[in-house]
């Protein structure tokens, strides 16, 4: 079902950014390498693990093609990703959308969902969808509830640092289905 499902969607296809701490800054940090004895500061990732027991670990990802349908965000924390050795790879992202309790969650101008989470959001529209290349000793912090999809690269599997909590694809893991819900599979124009 899912193969004739992406046989029809519309290919939306993505130029990928380099990101850089100034390009990605919408969406979270780049973080480079610093100086040992170098103190924290807005080069540092600014963390947001307070919801939770912090989960640091070695995730292996195997076949992840350049194109994606499905996007996710985490409400409750930051996450941390980076290549093992450096490699090159990509994360579909698009803004943190998700809407404070004192937002009016009336507005005919925004088309609100609840996750089952419990949270209200925007779901992320197809235009505002952009792609980044990461290459190089930097990995990406993403800002709480930014939409990310990913990591995606060419070989046939790749190790990754990843920082999340502990629960975070259990209790707090919300995504949007771009073929179901738009009939678009985004494709990266590498």
């Amino acid at each position: 079902m899912e193969n004739k499902s992406k046989s029809k969607a519309a290919i939306v296809k993505l130029k990928p950014i380099e990101a850089t701490p100034e390009s990605f800054e919408e969406y979270g940090q780049v973080i480079e390498a610093s100086p040992d004895g170098e103190e924290f500061g807005p080069k540092d990732a600014q963390l947001d693990l307070s919801r939770g027991i912090p989960r640091f670990y070695v995730m292996r990802l195997e076949d992840r093609p350049l194109m994606f349908s499905t996007i996710t965000h985490h409400a409750s924390v930051t996450q941390c990703l980076g290549s093992i050795g450096g490699h090159v790879w990509y994360l579909g992202v698009a803004k943190p959308s998700i809407l404070d309790s004192k937002e009016n969650k009336n507005d005919p101008e925004k088309p609100l969902a609840q996750s089952h989470c419990g949270h209200f959001y925007v779901p992320p529209a197809v235009d505002n969808v952009r792609v980044f290349r990461v290459a190089g000793p930097r990995f990406l912090k993403l800002n709480r509830g930014t939409w990310h999809a990913g990591p995606l690269f060419k070989g046939d599997f790749m190790d990754f640092y990843n920082l999340e909590l502990s629960n975070t694809n259990v209790v707090d893991h919300t995504t949007h289905d771009f073929i179901k819900k738009n009939g678009v599979l985004f494709s990266i124009d590498e």
